[in-house]
């Protein structure tokens, strides 16, 4: 199942692209915040299989209409140099435990617009977010898919000189400015794929290809990160997890690169959709 924020209302997008208000068509049963769905999700998808009305067509929703599918997490967690080729760009060896960082929740932003640039240098990493749909402590590899409500686009913007201001680095600083975590345009449900565990990811500025990547290289794979992190912290509904950036980044180019005014970068996993977002100067 694929489901949305569409004008900040919780939606299904059905089979044959057509959105489905599910806080009319329950009468009220679900509400229109998307991130309150989190807390009762089995019971949103069996209402689901129930819905049979028409819905409005996809393709007359506008882009803009679009909000984040995971607005408020209370937990926000971010995983660093997960794919080995980016761990490569980086100077970094392959790393035994996937490091853990977060970014705050007040970075995170729609699936399309805009993003006001900051001082510094602003680089860019495409990543497939997953959102947890049950609560999980100590998960089994084995199991955790069955926790997850679904899987998403985002990108965790990066301005690298304070990510690297010491004397220990800010990756958390240096990633939550404002609209720094861009997310959407749909969440979709891990049975949706036919290996949720082998995707293709990516990012293009001006229509130029700087990421592309699959999710099968990742080192810390779906299942392994959300074992390890319910090990040692119960996850909750609604949580949020970006998984890691395959290379292609500004900083491991040479010469490097990073978002300037007037940029577009578009952002995308395959089978989910894509976000698109003008990099505009500060003020």
């Amino acid at each position: 199942m694929r489901f949305a924020t569409i004008s900040n209302r919780l939606s299904l997008i059905t089979a044959s692209d057509t959105v489905i208000d599910l806080a009319r068509t329950s009468r009220g049963w679900f509400g229109p915040n998307i991130q309150d769905a989190y807390e009762h999700w089995d019971e949103l998808l069996e209402f689901c299989t129930t819905v049979t009305e028409a819905g409005t067509p996809l393709s007359d929703v506008a882009a803009t209409e679009f909000g984040n599918p995971a607005p408020h997490p209370r937990q926000l967690f971010a995983i660093g140099l997960n794919y080995a080729d980016h761990a490569a760009e980086s100077s970094f060896a392959v790393p035994e435990e996937p490091p853990v960082f977060t970014k705050f929740a007040t970075s995170l932003a729609n699936p399309y617009g805009t993003i006001t640039l900051v001082p510094g240098k602003v680089d860019w990493e495409v990543e497939l977010v997953v959102v947890l749909g049950r609560p999980a402590h100590r998960v089994a590899a084995a199991d955790a898919w069955r926790y997850v409500a679904g899987v998403t686009v985002g990108q965790d913007i990066s301005e690298r000189v304070r990510q690297q201001a010491g004397p220990a680095p800010q990756f958390s600083m240096g990633k939550s400015f404002p609209g720094f975590g861009p997310i959407g345009p749909m969440l979709v449900t891990p049975d949706e794929f036919d290996d949720p565990d082998d995707l293709e990811l990516g990012c293009l500025i001006n229509g130029e290809q700087m990421q592309k990547g699959r999710t099968c290289d990742m080192i810390f794979p779906v299942p392994e990160l959300i074992a390890r992190l319910s090990a040692i912290t119960s996850l909750l509904p609604g949580d949020v997890i970006f998984t890691g950036t395959p290379a292609g980044v500004g900083f491991g180019r040479t010469p490097q690169r990073y978002l300037a005014p007037g940029d577009e970068l578009v952002s995308y996993v395959r089978g989910v959709g894509e976000m698109r977002h003008l990099l505009v100067a500060g003020h």
